[in-house]
Formats: structure tokens, C-alpha cells, sequence
């Protein structure tokens, strides 16, 4: 500061009393940017962040985590601050400039105090935490928790919620979901479109969160293709048939597909063959069925397979009748994709169409569906594809009959005896006005 401009203050009325509030001045508004950057900071970390920073064992992360559990207990007394320090700055220089300046010097004050408050005390330190959200919020979180931590901070600051709670009769908050299941397949389709992760890695991420929601009844092998041998038959005419058919467990009936009374295995067969007593009936080389509801989570029955040992159950419908099979490979299959190994002949579950559309399994379910063709097919009572296009017709249909939903045609594509085996999925073209 020149001699001159020294002499110019001091002739509008500087004193060092002055001096003295433009240094809480600058104080405050350095401390009002700090505070700043500490809520954008905070505010965008989520719990799942802090935590892995606490693994990382980066500096300031477990008080970070403390922080970040309880947003409210920090987020209020940090907003009050920067209120405080805000207006006081905005006091402080309208005074100094009314005394120097007189009534032009309010509103020079009131320009300086937009752009300087605006700029230095929100814009800058809000925009850098926004770019550096885990340096920012390591850095801010043990300020932020020893004020939090200040008794006078909290109180006022509690106090001051709770009577706008009271004015809007609202009580205080529960703490909600960080991310919500939504958020999370979002997450990963744009961790995908930035190339974070693989296009396997993100229908990956997408198959587990909704592994969740998946019932016995969506994966199950139904009851029409369910392998079955008799009790009475003998032990060598069934390890035939399961080598024929390939599989290594069947269902063994007593009276009928409704009465299953045990698992015969493969191995077991062949162990009773080679010990010359092939002509046993199978009924007496049985295992203990396990039985589960259809309508019964897979994710639960993954986790009771794993913890009883067995790999196949029979699925029960409401009235105790056999609705079909489920094996540890269907739950499998429902996170990585179909699982087929070089004896398998299967047709493909979908194939698309030059036209445009698809032809899919019956079996095919129609959320699944939905998600492949970008279709918006109805839900309901029924789950798969067939089962959908047999409530519309309201009759086992005719090879090649059709019906008409939501802009699309759907067609029996197969039909043996009274089930469904494939189905057209056509898109209609949307009518055009006349004339057009």
C-alpha cells in the first residue's frame, strides 16, 4: 500500500479498527470457502467410497467414515457455518464501506460482496471438490468433525432443525439408502459407456442384482420336461436310460409324477451294477428328495443347496402337486449366461429375425424378453413367453395363429400337442396419418 493510498484512507475515516474487521473479513470468507468445500465434498461421498479409502488406509479416511454414516449430524451444523460466516462478511463490508464511502459505498459493497462471496466462498472450492472428491473430502473431514464436535456448534445447530421441524410438523429423518437398486444398473451402464468395465462384467452386475428377485418358478425345468423313472424298474434298465438321456440324477415316482419318492444318482446305478445286482428295483438305491415352493427366492436356494450338499430339488406348486425340477446349473445359469457342454443339443433361446423381431423359446421369460427386444409385453399371472400368448388367445392355439399387444404380434411359431415351443415376436410398424 502506497503512501498516497495510505493517506486517502485515512482521510475517509481508516482507522486501525478497520483493519482489524478487513482481517476477520478475509478470515471468515476463507473459512466460508473451506466449509464449502467440505459439504460438496462430503455430501458426494457415499458410504461404499469411504469405505474402501479406510481399506486403501489413505489418511482421514476413518474419520471420513464416521462422517459419512450420519449425514444429517454433519450436514446441518456445516450449512449453518457457512451461513454465519457469509452474512458476517456481508455485514462487515457494508459497514466499512458505507463509513468510507457513504451511500455509494453500499452498493459498491453489494457488488463486491456478490461476485467475491459468490466466486471465492462458493464457486472455487465447490468446483474444485467436485474434481477432486476423495482429496477434497480426506482433507476437510477432521475439520468438519471437531466442529461438528464443538458442543456450542451442535447445539445451536440442533436446535435451530428442530424448531423448522416443529414449524413444518415434520419429525426427524430416517437415513436412507445410499443407492438404491436403480442407481446401481445405472452405475454400471455408465461405467460401461466409460469404459470402466467389460460388456460381460456389466450383464454380470445386472444378473446378480437381479438374481435377487428371481423365483423357482422362472428357472425350473417344468413338469412336461421333466426326465422320470419308476420305483419298480430295475437298476440296470435305468442306468441305460440316464446314460441315454445324460443326466446324473432323475426323479423316481411311486404312483404317478405327483409322488416322488426319491433321487436316484448315476453313479450309484453303476456301483449296484457292477456289484451283480443290476436287477434290483431302482426304488431301493433312492436318496431323500428335497422339496422347495415355486415360489421360493433362488438366491435362498442357492444357499441351501450349498450348506445341505445337494444339487437338484423338486419344485412343489400350492397344492403339493410337482410343478417341475430345479438343478444348481439353472441357478448358475441365471448369473453367468446358458451352460452347455459338448453333449448338449439345444436350440438357440432366441434367434433374430432379418425383418426385424425375434423367434424365442416358450419357455423364454417375458421380462427377459422384454429387456432383449426392448418390448414392453404385459406381466401377470404367467412368466414366460408362452404362458403369455396363451392367456391372450384364451385357447391352446394353431401352428401360426397370432395376437396383437402393445404394438407387437405374437405368433405360435411351434406348437406340439397343447404347449407352446416357439414364439414369433413381430414389431409393428406404428400406423402413419393419412395421406403420409
Amino acid at each position: 500500500m502506497t503512501p498516497g493510498s495510505i493517506s486517502l484512507l485515512a482521510a475517509k475515516g481508516f482507522s486501525p479498527i478497520d483493519g482489524v474487521v478487513l482481517l476477520v473479513v478475509v478470515v471468515l470468507l476463507a473459512a466460508s470457502a473451506l466449509l464449502a468445500l467440505a459439504e460438496t465434498s462430503l455430501v458426494r461421498m457415499s458410504r461404499a467410497k469411504a469405505a474402501a479409502l479406510v481399506d486403501e488406509g489413505r489418511h482421514g479416511s476413518k474419520v471420513l467414515e464416521r462422517l459419512i454414516e450420519n449425514p444429517q449430524g454433519f450436514l446441518n451444523p456445516v450449512l449453518l457455518l457457512v451461513l454465519i460466516c457469509q452474512l458476517v462478511v456481508a455485514t462487515l463490508v457494508g459497514i466499512l464501506a458505507s463509513g468510507w464511502f457513504g451511500a455509494w459505498g453500499v452498493v459498491a459493497a453489494t457488488v463486491f460482496e456478490i461476485v467475491v462471496i459468490f466466486v471465492l466462498g462458493e464457486a472455487v472450492p465447490k468446483n474444485w471438490a467436485v474434481h477432486h472428491p476423495e482429496r477434497a473430502a480426506l482433507f476437510s473431514a477432521p475439520l468438519v468433525s471437531a466442529l461438528v464436535g464443538f458442543w456450542p456448534v451442535r447445539v445451536t445447530s440442533g436446535a435451530l432443525i428442530g424448531l423448522a421441524n416443529l414449524l413444518i410438523g415434520e419429525g426427524s429423518l430416517g437415513h436412507g439408502s445410499d443407492v438404491t437398486e436403480s442407481e446401481l444398473l445405472a452405475m454400471a451402464d455408465v461405467a460401461l459407456e466409460d469404459d470402466v468395465i467389460e460388456t460381460e462384467e456389466r450383464e454380470l452386475i445386472h444378473s446378480i442384482i437381479e438374481f435377487g428377485d428371481t423365483v423357482v418358478r422362472e428357472v425350473m425345468v417344468p413338469r412336461p420336461d421333466m426326465v422320470t423313472v419308476e420305483a419298480d424298474e430295475s437298476a440296470e434298465s435305468v442306468l441305460v436310460e440316464a446314460l441315454a438321456v445324460g443326466f446324473s440324477r432323475l426323479p423316481v415316482l411311486e404312483k404317478g409324477v405327483d409322488d416322488v419318492v426319491g433321487i436316484v444318482y448315476t453313479k450309484d446305478l453303476i456301483r449296484t451294477v457292477r456289484s451283480g445286482h443290476e436287477a434290483d428295483s431302482v426304488g431301493l438305491h433312492v436318496r431323500t428328495p428335497h422339496f422347495v415352493p415355486e415360489t421360493k427366492r433362488v438366491a435362498a436356494l442357492m444357499r441351501e443347496m450349498q450348506a445341505n450338499k445337494f444339487h437338484l430339488a423338486v419344485v412343489v406348486n400350492e397344492y403339493g402337486g410337482t410343478a417341475g425340477l430345479v438343478t444348481l446349473e439353472d441357478l448358475i445359469e441365471e448369473l453367468v449366461g446358458e451352460i452347455v457342454d459338448e453333449f448338449d443339443v439345444e436350440e438357440p433361446p432366441v434367434e433374430y429375425l432379418p425383418a426385424g423381431g425375434a423367434t424365442v423359446s416358450g419357455r423364454m421369460v417375458v421380462t427377459e424378453a422384454n429387456e432383449l427386444l426392448h418390448a414392453n409385453l404385459p406381466t401377470g399371472a404367467w412368466d414366460t413367453m408362452g404362458g403369455l400368448l396363451f392367456d391372450l388367445l384364451g385357447h391352446v392355439p394353431e401352428q401360426g395363429e397370432s395376437v396383437e399387444v402393445a404394438r407387437i404380434r405374437l405368433v405360435a411359431d411351434r406348437v406340439k400337442g397343447r404347449r407352446i415351443e416357439r414364439v414369433r415376436i413381430i414389431p409393428l410398424v406404428p400406423q402413419t396419418a393419412e395421406g403420409e
